[in-house]
């Protein structure tokens, strides 16, 4: 299945001056398949190498540093020539932290030769004390499948409509309404490449559920490998506080609902760990709505988000029946499942996002740098609209843009740009078609 990142892939491959890639994101996410269909229709060869499949491949990285010897071992393994027509990549490479160092000896020996790397729990590696090849390589982040990505598979024509849209203006009533039930389809489903991958073939929710469900035991197998047991416990009470946290009005994380009596002190090192390991998306509270948002970090007040909607769904143990259901299936828990689709879809386009309080009065779900303004979010879960939260914010600070999420269709209107929430994915393009 196609990728978004695929464009980030070539644009690297051409740069004049590359580095090794590093590919992060949580598993399953179908990072070894995308390296792989790039190895394949970019390069004249790749050579692939799994460090955890193939444990032996460690030796040749501990006892050596010489790329060359490196190269020339891992071209008699692969019998594969590895040179600059070949893309050279190493996976589950946190199993070898050696390799992770040598990273920066193929950036100064050999930087005409294509090297990409990704891991499982790479993340945690990163963060570990082992010795990292600072200013050596890049990064990419990898995210489920959006439901851009999807649509494609569930719906050619719908795409393609949505793909030639240059105009803010109402989208017919035969697409919204079809584009609206795959939304659904997607909010069941979720975007792991995994159960895409089966409800292309059988669309039965079922078997999706099943899935979801040993998707979510593999994660927790991945808690095991915390070095400390007694972190391994709070790891698992942190994720499996999830669906709690996000069904209140106020979604800012209460450490209450992880354990009575926990303190943040006791569980920071657990938040850690899953945000290393991708399985959650922190957003922070901003004190005040200015650039850079970073500076105006209360490092006290967040909100956690899972990853995936398929999977917060399915930990939330709502039914796909839901999907029959009317709105329910985005009004449940308080519109939780449609703040973490919204989350997950533009997180992608945007490097900075906040969100916004004003004492117990109003708060904002997210607020976004886009280039040198600061664009305030409102999520609703059906076609409710009113939001005092967003006047509020308005009046104090008159942004240029407001932008609100919801089942109503995509309009401009007095610095309010409405977007339904199956155009999420195309939030940057609409915004470069608004003169503001």
């Amino acid at each position: 299945m196609k990728r978004n990142l695929e464009t980030a892939l070539l644009k690297w491959k051409n740069k004049a001056f590359r580095l090794p890639l590093i590919l992060q994101g949580a598993r399953q996410t179908g990072k070894t398949y995308l390296m792989k269909w790039f190895g394949e229709h970019h390069f004249k060869a790749y050579a692939y190498f799994n460090f955890d499949e193939r444990p032996e491949l460690k030796s040749f990285f501990e006892k050596n540093k010489d790329v060359e010897q490196i190269l020339n071992a891992l071209s008699i393994i692969s019998r594969i020539p590895i040179n600059n027509d070949t893309l050279l990549i190493f996976d589950e490479i946190q199993e070898c932290p050696e390799a992770l160092n040598t990273l920066k000896y193929f950036a100064e020996k050999k930087p005409d030769l294509a090297v990409i790397c990704a891991g499982s729990l790479l993340g945690i590696l990163l963060h570990s004390g082992y010795s990292f090849p600072v200013g050596k390589v890049e990064f990419l982040q990898m995210y489920p499948m959006t439901f851009r990505e999807v649509l494609p598979y569930w719906d050619k024509s719908a795409s393609n409509y949505l793909n030639q849209i240059d105009q803010i203006e109402e989208i017919p009533e035969y697409f919204f309404n079809n584009l609206t039930n795959l939304y659904k389809k997607y909010m069941i489903s979720g975007g792991m490449p995994a159960v895409i991958n089966l409800i292309n073939r059988t669309n039965d929710f079922t078997e999706v559920d099943q899935l979801l469900d040993n998707l979510i035991l593999s994660y927790r197998g991945d808690f095991a490998k915390h070095p400390l047991m007694i972190d391994f416990a709070k790891i698992e009470k942190v994720f499996d506080s999830l669906p709690a946290q996000l069904s209140r009005e106020n979604k800012k994380f209460v450490y209450q609902l992880v354990r009575e009596g926990a303190r943040a002190r006791e569980y920071e090192d657990a938040i850690q760990w899953l945000l290393r390991s991708g399985l959650v998306h922190q957003v922070k509270l901003s004190t005040k709505p200015a650039i850079p948002l970073s500076a105006y970090d209360d490092f006290n007040a967040f909100k956690l988000y899972a990853f995936d909607v398929g999977i917060i769904r399915k930990m939330s143990r709502l039914s796909p029946a839901a999907f029959g259901e009317g709105n329910r299936l985005f009004t449940e828990f308080k519109g939780a499942l449609s703040e973490n689709y919204i989350l997950q879809s533009i997180l992608p386009q945007f490097n900075e996002i906040r969100y916004w309080v004003s004492g117990n009065s109003a708060e904002v779900d997210f607020i976004v740098q886009y280039e040198n303004d600061i664009i305030p979010i409102e999520v609703k879960s059906d076609e409710q609209v009113k939001s005092r939260s967003l006047t509020l914010y308005a009046q104090r600070f008159n942004p240029k843009l407001r932008i609100r999420y919801s089942l109503k269709n995509l309009y401009y209107r007095e610095g309010l740009l409405n977007i339904p929430h199956f155009m999420s994915d195309y939030t940057l393009d609409l915004i470069s078609m608004l003169k503001v």
